[in-house]
Parts: structure tokens; C-alpha cells; sequence
């Protein structure tokens, strides 16, 4: 596994891998949209905000993104982490978590917040984070839509 910084020519694959985990049309569009962005310097937080993709012979395999909380002190948001369902349950997830941690410690971050979804079909992704070392922060009940709950983990990368 290789997990390195996105270019533009990783662009279709990432997009491949959001569409296999089941992102919605609208969904796929505004990743596509994000990407065109991040690579034409079109946002203010282009510095700061980071890509990254788990990676073999024969391509990107997983992607995620982090960009930092708006006024906060050093807190950053992980806003996708995937990995393509035939490579799941290998480690892949956790060893593209830890390398964003390790990326955002190196960077001075202070604490990273992931947020995912409370349905049932969610619990796997739930677990994982909890797996990894997160906390669960806080339920934002009907956020995504009515019976959709936002749930917020968070972890402190570093205490000072």
C-alpha cells in the first residue's frame, strides 16, 4: 500500500471509487466538482486542505479528504474517507486514517472530527471509527433528513 497525495490523473478513479461505496448521482457530481477545484487553486483553503489515496500497481484504491474546521484552533473535519468495497476489510481504511492523523499531527492539528450517518446500514462505519480511537461526540437528530441522524466522533491528535 502506498498512500501518497492526489493528482489530477486520479481524478476518474476516485470518482469510480465514491460511485462503487454508493454515492448518489448529486453526490458524485459534487465530488467532481471539489476535485475540478482543489486542482485549479479555486478555494482559499487550498494550502491547507489535503487529499490523499491509498494506492496499488494498478491505481488508486481509496481516497480521503480532510479540510480544517473554520474558526477553531487547529480542529480539521475528515469530510470522505472509501475505499473500493472488493479492497475493504484488508486494513486499508485504518491505514489511510492513520496516515491523515499522522499528516495533521506533523501539520500541528489538534483534533480531527468525522461525522457519518446514525441509519443501520451506517453501523459498520460507526464501529470502524470507534475502532480507530474515536469518541462518539454528539447525535444531531433528523440532520441528513427526518429519522437521519448526524453522529460526530472526534479524536485528539495532539493534547497541547
Amino acid at each position: 500500500m502506498i498512500r501518497r497525495s492526489i493528482t489530477p490523473d486520479d481524478t476518474t478513479a476516485l470518482i469510480a471509487i465514491a460511485d462503487a461505496i454508493g454515492f448518489q448521482p448529486n453526490e458524485l457530481s459534487e465530488l467532481s466538482e471539489m476535485l475540478v477545484d482543489y486542482f485549479n487553486g479555486d478555494s482559499k483553503s487550498d494550502g491547507e486542505r489535503f487529499w490523499v489515496v491509498d494506492d496499488e500497481n494498478d491505481g488508486p484504491v481509496g481516497v480521503a479528504y480532510c479540510e480544517p474546521e473554520r474558526m477553531t484552533d487547529r480542529t480539521w473535519n475528515l469530510l470522505l474517507i472509501a475505499i473500493q468495497p472488493d479492497r475493504q476489510r484488508q486494513g486499508r481504511g485504518a491505514a489511510l486514517l492513520g496516515y491523515v492523523e499522522q499528516t495533521l499531527t506533523a501539520r500541528g492539528g489538534r483534533m480531527l472530527l468525522v461525522e457519518t450517518s446514525g441509519l443501520p446500514n451506517f453501523d459498520r462505519a460507526r464501529a470502524f471509527y470507534a475502532k480507530c480511537g474515536y469518541e462518539e461526540e454528539a447525535c444531531i437528530r433528523d440532520f441528513y433528513a427526518a429519522g437521519d441522524n448526524k453522529i460526530v466522533f472526534r479524536k485528539v491528535l495532539n493534547a497541547d
